[in-house]
């Protein structure tokens, strides 16, 4: 357990940069990453969570952020405004309005899990909010962010009512997990499992159960359009499937049969939970604990072919005999892929590597020039 202590707001460092001229117009424009290249001098900077305030080389103020450290970025910007004060008040405004965004979801009796805040599309870089049918996860991407813990929690107090409210550090050396132990902030605890919904299927969440929680948000568009328009009567391979979200979508959607495949042991008994808490028999489905790529290969010398293939691979993974980077392996990771799905199929590509973009994904040689781009996938 590692235990981290806050430091309030009006003792934080507070810190006059200067930035170089080829970035100043990019911060002006709303850019939110700080970057150290963009920064004169940085020697002045001791604290994670400090307050910069960026000037250009006549002393023109530009922009206000923090300085934390994730991925590549040095911080994030979080204001235009000269005389913004990063404190409670600011925080409520920006969580406020992303709840008013928000408010078709909260009024939805099919979709009871859904992310509230989304970083810097929210305009705060560094933080992310989720709700679980009464329960708030707060995820800290950064020590920086983390030393504002106690505004923000006021902040979602005063604007939410709440059954309990829980948190996620992922602010290691390698924007990894930091186990606390207890990740239950205030409230009241949450079962184990609570069942959400999502677009009217149900999905098993344990909210403190480590790094993850049985469902990743974002991919909430991208289960339904599987199971409206692609699943009914194809065979479906889920890949890295984690808890088997997409089995579970494609087989509701009519799928004749799902295989799911992922390294870790649990996938098993977490997957067959969330078939059986939406009425399908885990022992009709394939549930494969195995190295995806060792999979393949045993596909191949079956010769097994999926009208459906589903890849949605961690950024970085690594087994006994394999080691997987998103940003170095996934064109061989298609290749593979493209040998065991049939004519005429459909394989569904998705990242979460900050490195990607669709203009990566359309530059990938080979794959491109045989393959159709769905943006909406």
């Amino acid at each position: 357990m590692l235990n981290y202590t806050i430091i309030p707001y009006e003792k934080l460092q507070k810190i006059d940069l200067t930035i170089k001229p080829e970035f100043v117009q990019a911060y002006r424009d709303g850019y939110p990453l700080i970057s150290k290249e963009s920064i004169v001098d940085l020697s002045s900077i001791k604290e994670k969570g400090a307050v910069l305030n960026f000037f250009d080389h006549k002393g023109k103020f530009i922009a206000k952020g923090y300085h934390g450290i994730q991925n590549k970025g040095f911080g994030w910007v979080l204001s235009l405004d000269k005389n913004e004060q990063i404190d409670e008040n600011y925080f409520a405004k920006k969580i406020k309005i992303a709840l008013t965004c928000r408010d078709d979801f909260f009024k939805s009796k099919q979709t009871t899990a859904f992310r509230v805040f989304n970083g810097e599309g929210d305009g705060i870089g560094g933080l992310t909010i989720d709700y679980f049918d009464g329960y708030y996860m707060l995820t800290w991407y950064s020590k920086g962010i983390y030393e504002f813990k106690d505004d923000i929690l006021e902040a979602l107090k005063t604007h939410v009512k709440y059954k309990g409210i829980y948190e996620k550090k992922r602010f290691d050396t390698k924007g990894m997990y930091l186990d606390n132990e207890d990740d239950f902030v205030c409230g009241e605890k949450a079962d184990e499992p609570i069942i959400v919904k999502e677009n009217s299927v149900n999905f098993a969440i344990y909210l403190d159960d480590g790094a993850m929680v049985g469902i990743f948000l974002d991919q909430r568009n991208v289960r339904k359009t599987i199971k409206d328009r692609y699943a009914n009567e194809k065979t479906m391979l889920n890949t890295f499937s984690y808890t088997g979200a997409f089995s579970v979508f494609a087989s509701l959607g009519g799928a004749t049969k799902t295989t799911s495949v992922d390294l870790a042991k649990r996938s098993r008994p977490k997957t067959s939970e969330q078939f059986s808490i939406n009425e399908i028999d885990p022992k009709t489905q394939d549930i494969i604990v195995e190295d995806v790529f060792n999979y393949f290969k045993y596909a191949v010398r079956k010769k097994l072919s999926f009208d459906l293939v589903v890849l949605d691979p961690p950024s970085f993974a690594r087994s006994k005999k394999h080691t997987f980077s998103a940003s170095k392996d996934y064109v061989k990771l298609l290749k593979e892929a493209i040998q065991i799905t049939s004519k005429y199929g459909v394989i569904v590509a998705s990242t979460n590597s900050a490195n990607f973009s669709m203009r990566t994904f359309n530059g990938f040689p080979d794959f491109a020039q045989k393959s159709t781009t769905y943006p909406y996938l």
